[in-house]
């Protein structure tokens, strides 16, 4: 089930006994568990009934002490675990022993009043815990997978149209290379963003820079346009604004980045299907930036996209100062890698 698909149920009443929320992706976690904290009860049920609990400062027994307890004036009563990766829950697990242990004992005959939600952060549950095969049994089991990259502008898209926004493909991009794929801190800077934009307007480039911060005409975005265009002076225009400001342009994100651009055009020169769509597909791109890619593989015939990226490797070990013959400062590197790629 997709995060959206349970929150419909939770909004329908139709609840769980347990949910069992885990995976690499906190963004999905925390959505569903902040649905089920501020919406399952109103304000005057939430006194008696609501208990928040951590990991790292609670036990087995005292979350099934909180568990096998009734509902005071209300149908439900809910008990939240925040951060539970902390808890070992299999711990007091014996598979010599005939008789279940109280944990596995609860999860395979919970509560129908209680809603016990298990968010279990930073990694995937094993499978192989009776923990989880009960759960599944009795309760739900939710995934919340990591992103891959190329999927972030897209998500950006959908993000923003349940606000009742749209947003450019190079505004999108813009955002996805410059944050990452964390869905969290994306999500984060675009409500701040949302204070200042309209309901309704179009978010450009512009908007980003003027609210999150991302400058419209120096970033690792552009800096790829120019490459791919061989535009050696904007180039070195944008990698001298990033070694003025190298905090925010790190060179590992850099080289990341430029990494992955290369890729994608080696894709696209052993791609027998040129078509737009096809080419957005194989490439993971936007069919909007697929011309940008036609452009660079023409400046960037299939043994020079190889020597590209053998240098972006060579000086992702240069920057960690092995194999390092001369000065090691960020911004040099940067520059002389950049002029390497681009002159023929």
């Amino acid at each position: 089930m997709h995060a959206n698909d349970i929150i419909k149920e939770l909004s329908a009443k139709k609840f769980k006994p347990i949910y069992l929320l885990h995976g690499e992706e906190s963004y999905y976690i925390d959505i569903i568990s902040d649905y089920i904290e501020k919406h399952v009860l109103n304000d005057a049920e939430k006194g008696f009934n609501q208990t928040i609990l951590y990991g790292k400062d609670t036990d087995i027994i005292s979350i099934l002490n909180y568990a096998k307890r009734y509902p005071m004036m209300s149908e439900y009563q809910i008990v939240i675990v925040k951060e539970a990766q902390e808890l070992k829950l299999d711990r007091d697990s014996d598979d010599s022993k005939k008789t279940l242990n109280p944990w596995q004992a609860y999860l395979e005959n919970p509560l129908k009043s209680t809603i016990l939600v298990l968010c279990h952060k930073h990694g995937k549950f094993d499978k192989r815990k009776k923990t989880y095969k009960s759960i599944e049994k009795t309760g739900l089991v939710f995934e919340s997978e990591t992103l891959y990259e190329n999927k972030i502008p897209a998500w950006i898209d959908d993000f923003l149209r349940e606000k009742k926004l749209s947003i450019t493909p190079q505004a999108s991009t813009l955002i996805a290379e410059y944050l990452g794929n964390n869905l969290t801190k994306i999500a984060n800077e675009l409500n701040k963003m949302l204070l200042n934009v309209p309901q309704g307007q179009l978010i450009t480039p512009k908007e980003v820079q003027e609210n999150i911060g991302i400058s419209k005409d120096f970033n690792v975005f552009e800096l790829q346009n120019a490459i791919g265009k061989r535009d050696t002076y904007k180039a070195v225009q944008i990698i001298t604004y990033f070694s003025a400001n190298a905090k925010n342009n790190p060179l590992p994100l850099v080289l990341g980045n430029l990494n992955t651009f290369f890729t994608k055009l080696l894709k696209f020169h052993y791609c027998t299907n040129h078509s737009q769509q096809n080419l957005a597909k194989e490439l993971g791109v936007h069919p909007f930036f697929v011309k940008d890619y036609e452009i660079a593989a023409k400046n960037f015939p299939l043994p020079y996209v190889s020597n590209a990226i053998a240098l972006l490797r060579e000086y992702d070990v240069k920057s960690k100062g092995v194999n390092a013959t001369g000065h090691t400062e960020q911004g040099e590197l940067m520059k002389e890698m950049l002029l390497k790629i681009l002159i023929k």
